[in-house]
């Protein structure tokens, strides 16, 4: 079954992620990025397509932006955090 989830980014240029995935394989279906840079979050959501929620986790966990300590992959796996929290 497909089901959405949204977080609201905190310390990023993106206001939130949405990710839609399957609660039973935990297939990612579609991310998208809310504001943050462009061709960055678009490129970011195609490489997630298709990936385990784990995968996609255990890869962007930590990336920082710049000086910032989160980035938009970073907040993109803390959602994903949260999802395998309730699953």
């Amino acid at each position: 079954m497909l089901k959405s989830y949204k977080h609201i980014n905190k310390g990023t240029c993106s206001a939130s992620v949405t990710i839609t995935y399957d609660t039973d394989s935990h297939i990612i279906n579609n991310v998208s990025f809310e504001y943050g840079c462009s061709g960055n979050t678009k490129g970011v959501a195609k490489l997630c397509e298709g990936r385990k929620l784990e995968e996609v986790y255990s890869l962007l966990k930590g990336t920082t932006c710049g000086r910032r300590p989160t980035s938009c992959p970073d907040q993109l796996a803390l959602a994903i955090e949260d999802i395998l929290k309730g699953i």
